[in-house]
């Protein structure tokens, strides 16, 4: 049995979750406790990370001898790409994210995500979903193997969706987008890894989604 909890802290040990095939590791970074996730094909050493959100040598000492083969960034948020430029400069690995939030980020995306695009990591596939509401275009990524997996930058926290500042239209079209993209798509088995904070399934939250609708946060 994994020992895999989700719980790190900045500065602390990563924790990884070895899956058949395909390794993931979490790791706690500054400046926000920023979570940030290298996905490992065992086979190739291909390595995809998710957010290099900041503390990039300490990214780069998690990398090893695995080869960078893409930064998925889910979102433009300023606390979610501290580390990116420092990464893309060591590795010379391309940038993705979506053509809503690009410009927020300091170095150019070589490729835009958009709903239902693929990205691959040696033999795995995972699917790319946007959503809209904490930021224009925040993309989560879902890996439908072993129970699913889901790596959902802001959009989703154990609790609750994303900050939208109060702003009703905003939270309306996150929750809409979560609950048809994320809930409606995956099953409750999808263990979700957030962008801060600790890890939760979709079975877990699937119950709460009426209350956040009613609270508006």
């Amino acid at each position: 049995m994994s020992s895999y909890t989700g719980e790190v802290e900045v500065g602390g040990p990563v924790d990884v979750r070895e899956l058949p095939g395909l390794t993931i590791t979490k790791i706690a970074t500054n400046p926000f406790n920023n979570n940030c996730y290298l996905l490992r094909d065992t086979a190739t050493g291909d390595t995809l990370l998710v957010d290099a959100a900041g503390d990039p040598d300490r990214l780069l000492e998690a990398l090893g001898d695995g080869t960078l083969i893409g930064i998925v960034t889910t979102h433009g948020h300023w606390d979610h790409w501290q580390g990116l430029d420092a990464v893309v400069q060591a590795t010379g690995a391309p940038v993705l994210a979506t053509a809503a939030d690009a410009g927020e980020l300091p170095v150019p995306v070589d490729r835009f995500l958009a709903d239902g695009d693929t990205v691959t990591v040696g033999a795995h596939t995972l699917e790319a979903r946007t959503i809209a509401g904490h930021t224009p275009g925040s993309v989560s990524l879902f890996y439908p193997q072993e129970g699913g997996h889901l790596f959902t930058g802001d959009c989703l926290f154990p609790g609750g969706v994303g900050n939208t500042e109060k702003d009703a239209k905003r939270f309306a079209s996150l929750l809409d987008d979560v609950e048809t993209k994320l809930f409606g798509r995956c099953p409750d088995s999808t263990w979700v890894y957030p962008g801060h904070g600790g890890d939760t399934t979709l079975g877990a939250e699937r119950p709460s989604l009426a209350e956040w609708r009613e609270r508006g946060w």
